[in-house]
């Protein structure tokens, strides 16, 4: 990359993706949490949930476990992380599908903390992804699900039923570690939904991204830096993106704004402009990868992609 002599804003488009060098995937911890309260009895929400969890268990393999959490006035854990065998999955199925609903409240809040406490409780975490999937209507009427904390983990949340209180459930998403909202209120978009969520879930390569970028002193100053909607935390002449989980083939993009200072006192020359770190779970950190620019002449750069990086500008 070249710029010139003089101040000038310079921008920089990195992309993260995964190395080849990462090994299989992760293995998956996943608790479902099932709704089985009074307003669940409604329009065959229950047991259109049992096909989706049925869906879910036949996808998964043995590198990956599988608990189950039913709330309504009150939570209670089915059975614990289970590995998925052949085995396993025919009694996991039977289980869900001798499910019956309960004509009491719903206490969503209950429900994630049963699920949270079992990903805590787990004695082995090394290379595992733990995740929540949640399948409710939404509606509750007792507990404060706003007080739970799910920070810490992903979250994906689904709304059964025309009537489900759907802002409810894409809080939760939203609070979460990168969870996502499904509406199934139409019946064609019960498979396609669980299909996405899994196709990220079992393609997780790493954990807990974080991308560190920092101005190198008296070379560059970091104007801007546009990273979609994840969280950013500035420090200093630093900058941090959390990008939560990166899955298999999947692109990051970031672009970065620098303001090059005018140099006057010497030729032409090659300076670091950039400094870049990632670390990911672990605490795992790759080595610094530093960003040259070769400072040269007025004559006027033209920057390769452009029209990528009005993209990114716009996102």
């Amino acid at each position: 990359m070249e710029a010139p002599l003089k101040e000038t804003i310079f921008k920089v488009l990195l992309e993260l993706t995964e190395s080849e060098i990462i090994e299989a995937r992760l293995g998956l911890d996943l608790v479902m949490v099932i709704d089985l309260s009074g307003s669940m009895h409604e329009g065959g929400n229950l047991d259109k949930l049992k096909i989706a969890a049925q869906f879910v268990i036949e996808k998964l393999s043995p590198v990956d476990r599988f608990s189950v959490v039913t709330f309504f006035d009150s939570s209670n854990m089915l059975f614990p992380l289970r590995q998925i065998t052949e085995d396993s999955k025919a009694e996991i199925i039977e289980e869900i599908r001798l499910l019956k609903g309960k004509n009491t409240d719903k206490n969503i809040a209950e429900g994630l903390r049963m699920a949270l406490k079992v990903l805590n409780d787990r004695r082995f975490t090394n290379r595992r992804v733990g995740a929540i999937m949640l399948f409710s209507d939404g509606a509750e009427n007792r507990g404060k699900v706003a007080e739970v904390d799910v920070s810490m983990v992903p979250v994906y949340t689904f709304g059964f039923g025309v009537s489900h209180k759907q802002r409810v459930l894409e809080e939760i998403a939203m609070n979460s570690n990168g969870g996502t909202f499904s509406d199934l209120q139409n019946e064609n978009n019960l498979l396609i939904a669980f299909s996405q969520c899994l196709a990220g879930l079992l393609t997780v390569v790493v954990q807990d991204l974080r991308v560190t970028i920092e101005q190198v002193d008296g070379e560059s100053i970091i104007k801007k830096v546009l990273a979609g909607n994840y969280p950013i935390k500035t420090e200093n002449s630093a900058v941090t993106i959390f990008y939560g989980d990166l899955y298999g083939k999947e692109v990051r993009k970031v672009l970065v704004e620098l303001l090059l200072p005018n140099i006057v006192e010497s030729g032409p020359r090659a300076v670091d402009v950039l400094q870049i770190t990632c670390s990911y779970s672990n605490e795992f950190e790759v080595p610094p990868i530093f960003i040259t620019v070769f400072r040269t002449g007025p004559k006027e750069i033209r920057l390769k992609k452009v029209i990528e990086q009005k993209d990114e500008e716009k996102r």
